[in-house]
């Protein structure tokens, strides 16, 4: 199936009412955004699209060249483009800069979604952008959350965030804009060694293609089998907080230790894991060390302990007390 045909199948199945809702592209300029506004533009969806491209600023003249060449796009297809300019180098003040551009450029993207009464935000992560992020994690070392990789949709921000060339790998995309003849900005940043992500897309990716030449596609059916096992997990861990939970006393959360007792240690990861996120406690810095010591208290194998985040847990006769 050509390129855009995946587009559409894909917008179809994670947004039933795409073509009549606007929507937001998010375009850098470069192959695999330009390749996701290209097809969509052979739709011509009756809902408006929006192109919006942020300017980190970081490159100097190439990125001026990058906004100067997504805003003449945008005009040769006749799409309404917005454009931020961000000195992200200076804003960022110590932070890990990729992280960094990254959260400005999605708060950007709900706030003019917001703006422009969007629907839906459509980026151009592909395929191999997925085995990149697998292998990141698991270098750095990662669980099953971990594993799912780069989600198709994602619901928490102000609209979904979908990304319909998650299935399309790197050269499916390069061949698509050779064919239609459409040119693209090339990020010379995505060949500085000092990244790791660089490294892995052309040291370790290369490496592991040489053992499966279908290694990307391997990598991102994991991801996707992830996913639906996690998705599972989430209900089951749900499913099993309710059953332990009773009633917050003085701002302390409290679960019945009688039926903790009952529970296998994984499973009581797995009811924690649903609580922090139900409370928006911060994950991040929860490890595996910080969640199996959680288990092993509400299994009565140790007493008490302070996690991430300023949360403290105490194990008693007959109760679970969790408190931040």
């Amino acid at each position: 199936m050509a390129l855009p045909g995946i587009v559409a199948e894909a917008m179809k199945r994670l947004l039933p009412n795409w073509p009549s809702t606007p929507g937001i592209v998010a375009v850098s300029g470069g192959a695999d955004s330009v390749a996701l506004l290209a097809a969509l533009n052979t739709f011509r969806p009756p809902g408006q699209l929006v192109v919006a491209h942020l300017n980190h600023q970081l490159r100097g003249l190439e990125s001026d060249a990058d906004e100067r060449f997504v805003r003449e796009l945008a005009e040769k297809w006749q799409f309404p483009c917005r454009v931020l300019r961000v000195d992200i180098a200076r804003a960022a003040t110590g932070e890990n800069l990729e992280a960094f551009a990254r959260d400005a450029r999605y708060r950007w993207f709900g706030e003019l979604a917001t703006d422009v009464g969007a629907g839906w935000i459509a980026t151009g992560h592909h395929a191999d952008d997925q085995a990149e992020t697998l292998l990141h994690r698991l270098i750095r070392g990662t669980g099953l959350q971990g594993l799912r990789g780069i989600a198709p949709i994602r619901r928490d921000g102000v609209v979904p965030i979908v990304r319909p060339l998650l299935t399309v790998t790197k050269q499916q995309i390069l061949t698509y804009l050779a064919d239609v003849g459409q040119p693209y900005r090339t990020d010379t940043s995505n060949a500085d060694p000092r990244f790791t992500r660089n490294r892995i897309r052309h040291e370790l990716l290369p490496l592991l293609q040489s053992f499966n030449a279908d290694v990307v596609e391997a990598l991102s059916r994991t991801a996707l089998q992830a996913e639906e096992l996690f998705a599972e997990q989430q209900h089951e861990g749900e499913r099993l907080l309710e059953l332990v939970e009773l009633p917050t006393v003085g701002g302390q959360m409290i679960l019945d230790a009688v039926q903790l007792d009952t529970l296998a240690e994984p499973a009581v990861r797995l009811l924690c894991r649903s609580l922090w996120a139900r409370e928006r406690w911060p994950t991040s810095a929860m490890t595996f060390a910080h969640w199996d010591r959680l288990a092993k208290i509400a299994k009565n194998l140790s007493r008490a302990a302070d996690f991430p985040g300023g949360i403290h847990v105490r194990r008693t006769d007959g109760r679970l007390l969790i408190r931040r």
